[in-house]
C-alpha cells in the first residue's frame, strides 16, 4: 500500500470504525450542540460535513433542522451513510482536495482530526481552498484538529485497546513534520493480523491561520477543548479553530 493512500484503505476498514467512533456518540453529540450554540447556528442553515465518514455527525446535525451534505473519500463509507439520506441529508463520495461547491454553504465542519492525512503541505492548501471555495460569503469554517504541542508532550508509544472481541496493538511516534500511529489488529475474522499506519501532519495555529488567510477567511477563534474552553498551546488537547470568510 502506497504511503499517500494509507488513509483510504484505513477509512474504508470496519476496525477503522469500531477502533475510534464506536463508544464515543455522547461526547461526539455533546460537542456539536454546545458548538451550534457557541455559533449561533440558525434552523435550516446549509452545512457541510468535510471528511463525514460513515455519516454519524452528518446525520445528528441533521437531526438538529439543519440542510446537511456529508462528503469523504471512502466509498465504502458513503455507500453506508447514503442508507440515512433523507429531504435534508444527502452523501456524495469526494475527495477534499478537488474542487466541487461554491458559494453555497453556510457552514463547513472538519471534525476530530479528520484532516492532515496528505504527504505535502500543497494537498492540504488544496483542501482548504476547497472547503473555503464551497463557503457563501460570511459563511464560517472549523477544522477541530489535534494540539501539536501537546500531544508531542503526551505522546503514549505504545498502547493495546481491546473493543469486543477485537484487539488493537498500537505503536505511536514522532518526527519534526508528521505523527505516525501503527495499529496492528486481530480479529477472529481475520486469517492473520492486518497492519495500518496513519500518518498525521504537525500543523499549528499559525499554519492554519496561514492557509486560511491565503483563501480569505480570518480566524475568529480558538478553543482548546470539546467543552469549548480556551486553547492554550500546551496544556490543551485539541486546536479547534474557528474562521469567518
Amino acid at each position: 500500500m502506497a504511503e499517500k493512500e494509507w488513509y483510504k484503505a484505513w477509512f474504508s476498514s470496519p476496525f477503522y470504525h469500531k477502533l475510534y467512533f464506536e463508544h464515543d456518540e455522547i461526547e461526539a453529540q455533546n460537542f456539536i450542540l454546545r458548538l451550534l450554540d457557541c455559533l449561533k447556528v440558525a434552523n435550516g442553515s446549509r452545512v457541510l460535513d468535510v471528511a463525514c465518514g460513515r455519516g454519524r455527525h452528518s446525520k445528528f446535525l441533521a437531526a438538529q433542522e439543519l440542510d446537511v451534505t456529508g462528503i469523504d473519500i471512502s466509498f465504502e463509507s458513503i455507500e453506508f451513510a447514503k442508507r440515512f439520506e433523507k429531504e435534508n441529508l444527502h452523501f456524495y463520495q469526494h475527495d477534499m482536495r478537488m474542487p466541487m461547491w461554491i458559494n453555497y454553504f453556510d457552514y463547513a465542519f472538519n471534525f476530530f482530526t479528520s484532516f492532515g492525512y496528505f504527504g505535502t503541505n500543497r494537498e492540504h492548501d488544496d483542501a482548504v481552498r476547497t472547503i473555503a471555495k464551497s463557503l457563501k460569503r460570511g459563511g464560517t469554517l472549523l477544522f477541530d484538529y489535534l494540539n501539536v504541542h501537546y500531544v508531542e508532550e503526551h505522546l503514549v508509544h505504545d498502547e493495546i485497546k481491546s473493543v469486543d472481541s477485537t484487539k488493537y496493538e498500537i505503536h505511536r511516534w514522532m518526527n519534526e513534520d508528521f505523527f505516525y500511529k501503527k495499529i496492528i489488529v486481530s480479529d477472529r475474522s481475520l486469517e492473520s493480523p492486518a497492519q495500518f499506519t496513519e500518518k498525521v501532519a504537525k500543523l499549528s495555529l499559525g499554519d492554519f491561520t496561514d492557509m486560511l488567510s491565503f483563501q480569505g477567511l480570518q480566524v475568529v477563534d480558538v478553543f482548546g477543548d470539546y467543552n469549548l474552553k480556551a486553547y492554550h498551546v500546551n496544556k490543551t488537547p485539541r486546536m479547534i479553530v474557528v474562521a469567518k470568510k
